[in-house]
Order: C-alpha cells, then structure tokens, then sequence
C-alpha cells in the first residue's frame, strides 16, 4: 500500500522532531560537561592561586617577624652598650673621688640605665680598691635634658664635682687643643713661655 504525500510529510517531520530532540538532548550533554569542567578548572585555579597568596603571606610574616629579630638584637645591643658606657663613666668618676659616699646626677631619661650601670659598678670598683662605696642618684636635681647625656659624680658634701658628661669632656677637649689653636690662629709668640 503506498504512502500519501500526507503520510510522508508527516513521517518526515516525526524523524526531523526525533533528530531535534536528540540533537537537544546532545547539546544539554555538551554544556553540562563544559559547566562541569569549567567548574573543576576553576576551582583547580582559585586553589593553585590561593596557596600562592598563602605561601607569599607566609614569606611576608617570616620576613617581617626576622626583621623585627633583627631590629630587637639591634636596640637590646644598643641598650647593653650605653649601660656598659655608663658602667665604664661611673667607675672613672668613683676612681677620681675614691670617697666612701658618692652622689650622681644624671638626666631624668637616663635613670633605669644609670642605676642599673651603678649596680654594676661597685662591686667592680670594690674589687678594685678594696673600698666600700655608698652610691646615691639623686633624683631631686637630674641633668638638663638639652645636654646629650653623661653623669656628674659628687662627694657626700657636695663640694667636690666630677662631671663625665658629653659637654664637659668637649671643653676639657678645647682647653687642652687651645695652644695649637692659637698658634694656629696667630702664630707663635715668641715671648710666651708657657703653652697652657
């Protein structure tokens, strides 16, 4: 029995809804597998750049944390030097009075190192004299705080002075070089016979 031109086209356009759908059908298949491989990518990506951000954030801190070692070393070496050049300031002071009670003076921001830097000094000095010292900071009447730091060392009575600051060595320093300067400045004198 043969087909009419209606059966045909109907026949025809069956298969074409059949081809259709499964073309559909293949193409959902295809985006849900590029989705899904993208997804994966993705994340494969954002994890790879995550520890990345981590490893250059760890790197970061350690560099940070061995600069602030560095820096700590740094200040704690500072400190323990200006305590030993306090140290070693005090006990040329004791040396000069050899009395058996000391006062110092020194700037208000210098007392922690200048106590500690006392307590370090007498049993040095002791050892070295075979004296008692009773040393005494006043912390009535400090240093001025212009001056660049150094101690003022008293007997009990207070009338005599040794001063191992900064300024004090400065002008001992100009006295002595004051010869040379003058004669730097305006000659020799013939008629001088002291150079002090």
């Amino acid at each position: 029995m043969a087909l009419s031109d209606a059966d045909v086209q109907k026949q025809i356009k069956h298969m074409m809804a059949f081809i259709e759908q499964e073309a559909n059908e293949k193409a959902e298949e295809i985006d849900a597998k590029a989705e899904e491989e993208f997804n994966i990518e993705k994340g494969r990506l954002v994890q790879t750049q995550r520890l990345k951000i981590m490893e250059y954030y760890e790197k970061k801190e350690k560099q940070i944390e061995q600069q602030k070692k560095i820096q700590m070393s740094n200040l704690m070496n500072q400190a323990r030097l200006k305590v030993l050049k306090a140290r070693d300031d005090l006990i040329a002071g004791f040396y000069q009075l050899l009395e058996p009670r000391l006062v110092v003076r020194c700037r208000k921001r210098d007392l922690p190192m200048v106590k500690s830097a006392v307590q370090k000094s007498i049993p040095i000095y002791k050892n070295a004299t075979k004296r008692d010292v009773d040393v005494h900071i006043d912390q009535d009447n400090f240093l001025p705080e212009e001056i660049a730091g150094g101690v003022e060392i008293y007997n009990s009575d207070g009338k005599i002075k040794v001063s191992n600051t900064l300024e004090s060595r400065l002008d001992l320093v100009a006295q002595q070089m004051m010869p040379e300067i003058r004669v730097a400045l305006f000659g020799a004198n013939a008629n001088r016979k002291f150079l002090d």
